[in-house]
């Protein structure tokens, strides 16, 4: 019999009707299946990162996880590296009548690594790019090496860290990082001092203290002369740079008959600077401690000293600041230089104090 009308290969119209149905419910689906594949995909990888993003590295891991384990192993290999190789941090400066300022500008830079080492210019070098300092090299050095933060001090070092030096500090000193505050440091010529360990990468910058600098407590020390004829009835000059407002002046002279020192302080004291600068040790029991009082203004190698003598006579050395009243009522309306927050963290810095009581 002849064959039913179809294809060339004898198939029906309905046959292939069929098949073509049926590819194309095979691609769709096999299409839609990918889409939820994607998008699920899609969904996961949004959220995984969401997750690393918001949540802290140290919470990320479940504990007895192998990543949690991998993660205990890496911390515990870290602290034993640092404490082979611990990371070493270099800071340079002049440190002229050295306050509080220059004190959190050096726990800052410690905070950055494990070793603080301290270059301290010598005079020759302030002499020339910035002038005669205040103070001479053998004082500035008892004040720098007191603080509790520095580690190693260097002496004799250069004003411009040139790539000479800079390769000392690397290789010799084995040096991290270069640290210093974000004033700007100027030669002589007007370039950078640290240009060149900015272009190495090594260089990190830490926040310059507000209200406090070596220029200011000069301003104040020079305004607060005591008070005769001459110059009570008109306030020195500079005092107008120094206090921080004029109507201040007026204030005081017209509130009070009694002349009062001129200068205002721009310090603004907060609990969370007295707990960065304290070391919060308390005595151990049978501990031997030693009380000392005083005013500490402008703190100077003199007051190193007396610290020094009274920490050796015991465990504990607990320092007792005078109030601002009582420095006014004993050593005349010129003093203090320092407000009593500023003196407690001039005094807080040093190594010997354990505890201040304001």
């Amino acid at each position: 019999s002849p064959p039913e009308p179809g294809n060339a290969h004898g198939c029906s119209p309905l046959a292939t009707m069929e098949g073509t149905s049926t590819s194309k419910m095979l691609l769709y689906s096999a299409a839609a299946a990918t889409g939820v594949a994607v998008a699920a995909a899609v969904l996961w990888a949004r959220r995984t990162h969401a997750y690393e993003q918001y949540v802290p590295l140290q919470y990320q891991y479940r504990p007895g996880t192998i990543s949690g384990w991998i993660a205990k192993a890496l911390s515990r290999h870290s602290k034993q590296r640092r404490k082979q190789r611990p990371v070493r941090v270099y800071v340079d400066g002049c440190f002229d009548m050295m306050h509080y300022g220059h004190a959190n500008a050096l726990r800052q830079a410690k905070s950055v690594g494990d070793q603080l080492v301290l270059g301290l210019i010598p005079d020759s070098e302030i002499m020339r790019c910035k002038g005669p300092p205040v103070m001479n090299e053998e004082e500035r050095y008892t004040l720098v090496e007191q603080v509790k933060w520095v580690d190693e001090v260097i002496r004799d070092v250069p004003y411009d860290l040139n790539p000479q030096f800079m390769q000392e500090l690397f290789t010799k000193h084995r040096i991290d990082y270069v640290i210093h505050g974000d004033d700007p440091c100027l030669l002589p010529d007007g370039t950078d001092a640290y240009a060149h360990a900015k272009k190495l990468g090594r260089f990190v910058m830490v926040k310059r203290t507000e209200g406090v600098s070596t220029t200011d407590i000069v301003g104040r020390m020079l305004t607060c002369s005591r008070v005769n004829p001459i110059i009570a009835s008109e306030p020195h000059p500079l005092a107008k740079s120094f206090s921080g407002a004029d109507e201040a002046l007026k204030n005081e002279a017209s509130s009070s008959s009694t002349p009062r020192r001129t200068t205002l302080s721009c310090f603004l004291p907060t609990s969370r600077r007295l707990v960065q600068f304290s070391n919060g040790r308390t005595p151990e029991d049978g501990a031997r401690i030693v009380y000392i009082d005083g005013a500490f203004d402008v703190f100077h190698p003199g007051h190193v000293a007396v610290l020094k003598a009274a920490k050796a006579e015991g465990d504990f050395l607990l320092v007792g600041l005078h109030t601002d009243e009582d420095v006014q009522a004993r050593r005349g309306p010129h003093l203090p230089i320092m407000n009593l927050h500023e003196r407690s963290l001039s005094v807080l810095a040093c190594k010997f104090v354990d505890e201040v009581v304001i």
